[in-house]
């Protein structure tokens, strides 16, 4: 009997996993979790030679390549190519799955070979997580190889311009993981998720192979996982909607992050599960509410945020849940409630931690000041940006380029990709609902800013540089965006200093000159004079002096 029982609960098991998403690793996780690679420079430090390097990582941070600050020159820059080279088995349980080969963000070209013939298109674009199904090109129970060049420098001038000549450092490389999925050739692909705070539930799931199925399920569940509500749909075609709604749900806002997760099941004729795909949400509401303000769950808000860059001095972009953990909580320990992404999409961990611990983010498409992403590779990218980061329920408003990057043409399509409907920004722009201007002197913010319609919102504000630090004038600024019920806050220019430990100088910290030294945090997240400033005026709890 007890045979019979282990042999019973051997199948089950292989066949949940069987109905669920493999993942294979053929890099590290992140940041100090990495695995070598062949790898081969074509300029710089280290080049010339097949050698290896560690995955995920900047290529300057291993030793190669040369170092570049966005604004250098173009003509005075080295645009070195990558080639990387990995070899890797398929478990032969795989056999009859479809895989997919995911990359976190490359910079900034990339093409992909397996076994010799190519992936699909070369992907143009460093922050945006892109896959490729390589079922055919694969070899199952066998050794398979996985060959990328990546050029630091785009072939496309409109990505270069956004990404490579802006205010911070260029770095190239395979910077953020790269893994396998499995999946039932029957499969949900990905979902879409709007969850309302009065409980209304509603998602759009992207089924692939659709072939025995004939209903998709969506199952709420706490953390722990108890089960409070279930929702059901026909499953027709390669787009379902489902929806609902839940009785009474903890919602999310900065102060109580209440987290659930919904798993969406694909069944056939006989309540068979096909593939199920799970995913975390919060249930909100978002309104930017015409010559009034932000609101979240009925509430106006006023953001006390900070815009941040994905930096380290040891490792550039690459970084790791662990970073992401240790900034929110220095974020949360300032009474920040909202980040701004600068200026570009972060890694998926990043906005796990906003999810759970409680920030507003701002998400940015990215350009920096000069002509942004032309309309075709704008619009890949904006659909990789959305589809990536849509379900997170810290995401509240899109930016659509810095400072007049941003392209026009793709307003529409933010709209039209996002089942939220979230509203779009143009940082530094008088633009739709609000007034994002950057660095407003004190009297626009005493007299002009009052008598605005708009919705005062600087996207930037007190430079740590130009200032002398975010806590010199913040505390009468403050006061007059307090005192105005058109600003909904801002967010103060920038989370920590970007200096980069140099391998060509014997890890020497470089902040280009006055270019990156403007944080609130040091370069390793060091807490200086500002940060103890910014915790005191953004205290939740304020004490008046009086006269009785």
């Amino acid at each position: 009997m007890k045979l019979i029982q282990l042999t019973l609960l051997i199948f089950l098991s292989h066949l949940l996993i069987a109905q669920n998403t493999e993942t294979k690793y053929l890099s590290g996780t992140g940041a100090g979790k990495t695995v070598d690679w062949e790898f081969y420079c074509s300029a710089g430090m280290n080049n010339g030679k097949w050698t290896t390097i560690a995955v995920p990582s900047c290529w300057e941070q291993q030793g190669f390549g040369t170092y570049n600050y966005g604004h250098d020159k173009i003509e005075t820059r080295i645009n070195e190519t990558g080639n990387y080279r990995h070899r890797f088995t398929i478990p032969a349980n795989w056999q009859n799955k479809q895989v997919m080969i995911v990359f976190d963000g490359v910079m900034t070209d990339a093409e992909v070979k397996i076994n010799g013939k190519l992936a699909g298109p070369v992907h143009q674009g460093a922050f945006y997580q892109f896959k490729y199904d390589i079922t055919k090109l694969l070899k199952i129970g066998k050794e398979n190889s996985l060959e990328v060049l990546v050029k630091k420098n785009s072939d496309n001038l409109s990505v270069t311009l956004a990404e490579r000549e802006a205010d911070f450092w260029i770095f190239g490389g395979i910077f953020r993981p790269v893994y396998l999925e499995a999946k039932p050739i029957e499969n949900i692909a990905r979902v879409a998720v709007d969850a309302r705070a009065d409980g209304n539930f509603q998602a759009n799931v992207y089924i692939s192979g659709l072939k025995n199925a004939v209903k998709l399920a969506a199952e709420v569940q706490s953390l722990s996982g108890k089960t409070e509500a279930r929702f059901e749909a026909p499953a027709k075609g390669t787009a379902c909607s489902i929806s609902g709604k839940m009785v009474n749900p903890k919602t999310w806002n900065p102060e109580f992050p209440n987290l659930y997760k919904v798993v969406f099941t694909l069944l056939d004729k006989n309540n068979a599960i096909i593939h199920q795909f799970s995913e975390r949400i919060g249930f909100r509401t978002v309104e930017v509410r015409e010559s009034d303000g932000i609101y979240v769950n009925g509430v106006r808000v006023k953001m006390q945020g900070v815009c941040r860059h994905t930096f380290h001095p040891k490792y550039g972009r690459t970084s790791s849940k662990e970073l992401s953990i240790e900034a929110v909580n220095l974020m949360k320990d300032m009474n920040m409630n909202a980040v701004r992404m600068s200026h570009y999409p972060p890694d998926k961990h990043f906005l796990d931690v906003c999810d759970s611990l409680g920030l507003l983010v701002l998400d940015e498409l990215t350009a920096w000041q000069k002509p942004s992403y032309d309309d075709v590779v704008g619009r890949k990218l904006l659909e990789e940006l959305i589809a990536h980061d849509v379900n997170h329920p810290s995401i509240i408003l899109w930016d659509n380029g810095n400072e007049g990057g941003e392209n026009n043409n793709l307003n529409d399509d933010f709209a039209e990709l996002d089942i939220q409907k979230r509203k779009v920004l143009h940082p530094w722009q008088d633009y739709d609902l609000t007034n994002t201007l950057h660095y407003h002197d004190y009297n626009y913010l005493a007299l002009d800013g009052v008598s605005k319609r708009k919705i005062f919102f600087p996207t930037e504000f007190l430079h740590g540089l130009y200032d002398g630090g975010h806590g010199a004038g913040l505390d009468d600024y403050w006061q007059k965006m307090w005192d105005n019920p058109l600003a909904a806050g801002g967010f103060l220019w920038v989370f920590a200093d970007e200096a980069i430990e140099r391998t060509d100088r014997n890890r020497e910290l470089d902040s280009d000159g006055n270019h990156a030294p403007d944080g609130i945090v040091g370069p390793y997240n060091e807490k200086e004079g500002s940060f103890y400033t910014i915790k005191e005026i953004w205290s939740p709890v304020q004490f008046e002096k009086r006269t009785i």
